[in-house]
């Protein structure tokens, strides 16, 4: 089993920025990839980015530029930094890990974080 722990939400201004970490123990042998994604009321949850263990990226078209995913192998941790924010951008933001960046990047990865509120608002 892998646990996984994220920080790093709020309230924040549009344009403004912010980094969401994503922790995680447990049975971290198997991990591989990481990415984040993220879900509105009533919308389906969709990708935000994925990294592999070699450092690969893939981003969703609205975020390309914007954010950036990240990772520290000896902490087990992901990151995503996130700068000049919409309001679009609101939303629960989750972090996803699995052996398979494949899976990770369609929603399907085997761990899930508890989600962390992500609101840009003035």
């Amino acid at each position: 089993q892998v646990q996984l722990v994220e920080s790093g939400g709020g309230l924040v201004q549009p344009g403004g920025s912010l980094r969401l970490s994503c922790a995680t123990s447990g049975s971290v042998f198997s991990i591989s990839a990481m990415g984040w994604h993220r879900q509105t009321p009533g919308k389906q949850r969709e990708l935000v980015a994925a990294i592999s263990s070699g450092g690969t990226t893939i981003y969703a078209d609205s975020v390309k530029g914007r954010f950036t995913i990240s990772r520290d192998n000896a902490k087990n941790t992901v990151y995503l930094q996130i700068h000049s924010l919409k309001p679009e951008d609101t939303a629960v933001y989750y972090c996803n890990v699995d052996t398979w960046l494949s899976k990770v990047v369609g929603g399907k990865g085997d761990y899930w974080g508890q989600g962390t509120q992500v609101t840009v608002s003035s």
